[in-house]
């Protein structure tokens, strides 16, 4: 397969949960992700099943892996495990996997869904893949097509 040229990449987020895990698609040319799913997660270990069904039907060109960390930037337990899960991907998959902070992205997705449909639209589910969508974004902006570069 031919490789694709920087700005025309494709790529799945996750939101790194130790019971949920947060997926998104996007694309370089728009800049922009949607929401894909939610895969549940045992102590940070995915439905395997479930994992390799998402990357088989969206075929991205890379995956970036949100970073939880505390405020103040400092790398907490959940942080190290979500480092390992974005190991685990590259491995498996044999794909480049990118870091992103995704510090507040849970609190964005949760008040855009609140707004737009009260406590009724904060489906765990859901808040976890709008995550997945701002932590893609979020990397888009921050990184200069065709010069990934890691968190």
């Amino acid at each position: 397969m031919k490789k694709k040229s920087a700005g025309q990449r494709s790529a799945l987020a996750f939101d790194f949960g130790v019971k949920s895990i947060g997926v998104a698609f996007g694309n370089e040319v728009t800049g922009k992700a949607s929401p894909v799913t939610a895969i549940r997660a045992r102590d940070g270990i995915p439905d395997q099943a479930a994992m390799e069904k998402v990357f088989r039907e969206w075929a991205p060109d890379y995956a970036v892996v949100g970073l939880p960390l505390n405020m103040d930037g400092t790398f907490q337990e959940v942080t190290y495990k979500a480092r390992k899960f974005g190991n685990r991907l590259s491995e498996k998959f044999r794909i480049q996997v990118f870091f992103q902070d995704e510090r507040l992205t849970t609190r964005e997705a949760r008040a855009e869904l609140f707004d737009a449909g009260g406590y009724r639209a904060l489906d765990k589910g859901e808040v976890d893949a709008l995550s997945a969508v701002y932590i893609l974004e979020a990397f888009f902006q921050r990184v200069i097509p065709g010069e990934p570069e890691a968190c």
